[in-house]
């Protein structure tokens, strides 16, 4: 629902688009508009062709993503010399916070390890919680699914070359002791825009932008001036000069509405440093180029979550309870208008919700209402003979609740949270009880009270709801459980296998367990084996144990300075990566124009289902029913003639 906030400011402050203009006598908030834009072009596309719009456009999408990539990486790379420029900037910093080297960050209060810890543990446990996004079941059997999903791996793991570049040049452009001009109109440029979208009394919103303008450029000088940190940078100065103008006298504590507009600017501030950084930094080419990729980026992303939902609550929601089938055209239809009621409803939802932390932090709690339940049920609801309806409902429901809580706890913290334990007399005794939580955890997790912001960040309330809802899940489905589920009919193995596919189970063997680790099974090809030896060789054997254990190991005999790792991350994170993106340029670009082509020449020799629509009767699909009871009938007619 955030997303076409998001990609509408972005746009707004990229653009330098006014917040408001005038068209025949009307006056129309820009970011309204340019967010019902932003949703009009992805329902569109779903209108046009469903799941077969999202394959084309984000096949087209990977397919000008290198060449877009390549230019704008060599562009920073012409403009910023990584050994003069980038590395002094990433090792200013004070002890315990570093960017550089990773044994050096216990001070870092919200990405640090724990975040690192939390984010290891949701890879494993969402593996499939995404699963029914968008395309992602659009593969023609699961074997393909499989590749496809070793194809994404792959392609994911090299977008990291492109945000690497742009957090590190946002950084250096406005910390770099040579790019001190540039950084005060940004920083400047940020905060007028920001005064100006939020603050709605004339006078306050003009006395914030005179403080701002009149400040001056914040001489710093790498190696010769003090270390910036998290809490001490020169962000910090404009921050404080906007807090002070805001609170027009009154203690921190005593302000609510004044601190929760400034938690909206503090954020805003933050999120849209890269937007005008980049807009200062490019010319008018570059400025296309990278806009054209956020547009990709931006239709790849909000067409599949539109989808996704549309499809979740036709399937599962609204055709359970039709008394017959829709035809393919009345479903059709409705999968349309389904669609475009959750994109007003993304609008609303849009409008109305405030972001008041980072991105990051703000996406996850935002789907922790799903991801906060939905991992147990799709890891033991889909592998486990033991859960049940009532633990998956138990998780979810819980999961959904707590996230719930918590939304409300950081979207209303300074306004109205903090305001009603202050009245209560409980900030104190709260405050001690959450550092006394938080102790075991120092320092990566530190609770202090804050009249500002929640003390507990989303990644935190992200890793409790976690484990609450997974032991719930567990608990509720081992006492609810009355008879092992049956596997083999649920992944249509053994005598439910319809479709003609090698679908036995193995045994692990000493012989098998490497072939089992990677995923390969008895579907696939030499090509599909040497894709799969390709990925693992270098996301296990390259990426895991020779630039992470072995570094480890190396480090604990011998600790790295700072600028080893500023060598480490340019060869690991940039270069190795780089040459890689360029043999996968060539590689989806031809492979991807050749599949585009057969799939569309399979759709046209394709044999219709109208009961392959989704609907499940009893523990079949409507259309894996109409086989079996073939197959049934075939097999009495069968034992009748031999009779």
């Amino acid at each position: 629902m955030i997303a076409p906030a998001i990609a509408g400011r972005f746009f707004i402050y990229f653009l330098d688009l006014p917040h408001q203009f005038t068209l025949g006598g009307l006056t129309f908030q820009t970011f309204h508009v340019v967010m019902a834009l932003c949703v009009l072009l992805s329902v569109s596309l779903i209108w046009m062709g469903g799941t077969l719009s999202l394959i084309v456009t984000d096949s087209l999408q990977g397919i000008l993503f290198y060449p877009t990539l390549a230019l704008i990486v060599g562009f920073i790379f012409w403009k910023f010399s990584w050994s003069n420029d980038i590395i002094p900037v990433m090792m200013d910093r004070v002890k315990g916070e570093s960017f550089l080297n990773p044994y050096d960050i216990e001070n870092l209060r919200d990405f640090n390890l724990f975040m690192l810890g939390v984010m290891v543990f949701t890879t494993v446990l969402h593996r499939a919680s995404w699963i029914g996004g968008g395309s992602s079941c659009a593969a023609r059997s699961p074997h393909e699914q499989k590749i496809a999903g070793l194809f994404g791996a792959w392609r994911g793991s090299l977008n990291v070359i492109f945000q690497i570049l742009v957090a590190v040049v946002v950084i250096v452009l406005l910390n770099g002791t040579k790019f001190a001009g540039e950084a005060k109109a940004i920083r400047d440029g940020i905060s007028v825009k920001a005064a100006t979208e939020l603050i709605r009394n004339d006078d306050l919103r003009n006395k914030v932008i005179s403080d701002v303008r009149s400040m001056p450029r914040i001489p710093h000088v790498q190696g010769v001036d003090r270390p910036l940190s998290q809490s001490e940078n020169l962000d910090t100065v404009y921050l404080d000069t906007v807090h002070k103008s805001l609170l027009q006298g009154k203690a921190p504590g005593n302000a609510p509405a004044e601190n929760a507009l400034f938690q909206q600017f503090r954020s805003i501030f933050h999120q849209m440093s890269m937007a005008i950084s980049m807009r200062h930094l490019m010319p008018p080419g570059m400025m296309g180029v990278f806009c054209l990729l956020m547009i990709l980026a931006m239709v790849s992303t909000d067409d599949g979550c539109l989808f996704s939902s549309a499809m979740t609550i036709t399937q599962d929601v609204i055709l359970p309870f039709l008394k017959k089938p829709l035809t393919p055209h009345q479903h059709i239809w409705l999968l349309r208008g389904v669609s475009l009621a959750i994109g007003i409803l993304f609008l609303i939802g849009s409008s109305f919700l405030a972001q008041l932390d980072y991105i990051n932090m703000f996406y996850v709690i935002m789907t922790m209402m799903w991801l906060g339940g939905c991992g147990p049920v799709m890891i033991f609801g889909l592998y486990s003979r033991f859960g049940t309806s009532a633990g998956a409902f138990t998780s979810l429901l819980s999961g959904m609740l707590l996230s719930i809580g918590g939304i409300f706890t950081q979207r209303n913290w300074a306004d109205v949270v903090y305001p009603f334990l202050a009245r209560m007399g409980w900030t104190e005794s709260l405050g001690r009880f959450l550092e006394l939580a938080s102790r075991p955890l120092h320092p990566y997790v530190v609770w202090k009270m804050d009249p500002v912001k929640c003390p507990v960040n989303s990644y935190e309330m992200f890793a409790a709801i976690m484990l609450i809802t997974l032991t719930l899940y567990v608990a509720v489905s081992k006492l609810t459980c009355r008879e092992p589920f049956n596997m083999d009919r649920m992944l249509h193995r053994g005598i439910y296998n319809l479709d003609g596919e090698n679908k036995s189970r193995e045994n692990w063997s000493l012989r098998s367990v490497w072939r089992k680790l990677i995923g390969i099974t008895p579907e696939y090809t030499k090509v599909d084996k040497g894709i799969a030896w390709a990925f693992f060789i270098y996301s296990f054997i390259y990426k895991f144990l020779l630039i992470f254990v072995a570094v480890v190991i190396w480090n604990q005999i011998f600790p790295w300075p700072a600028a080893w790792w500023g060598d480490y991350f340019l060869v690991t994170l940039l270069v190795i990566p780089g040459i890689v993106a360029i043999i996968t340029a060539f590689w989806m670009t031809i492979g991807g124009i050749i599949d585009l082509r057969q799939m569309f020449r399979d759709l046209k020799a394709r044999i219709i289902n109208d009961l392959d629509n989704g609907m499940v009767s009893g523990h079949d699909s409507l259309a894996d029913k109409q086989e079996l009871e073939a197959a049934e009938k075939a097999q009495q007619d069968a034992r009748g003639n031999k009779a």
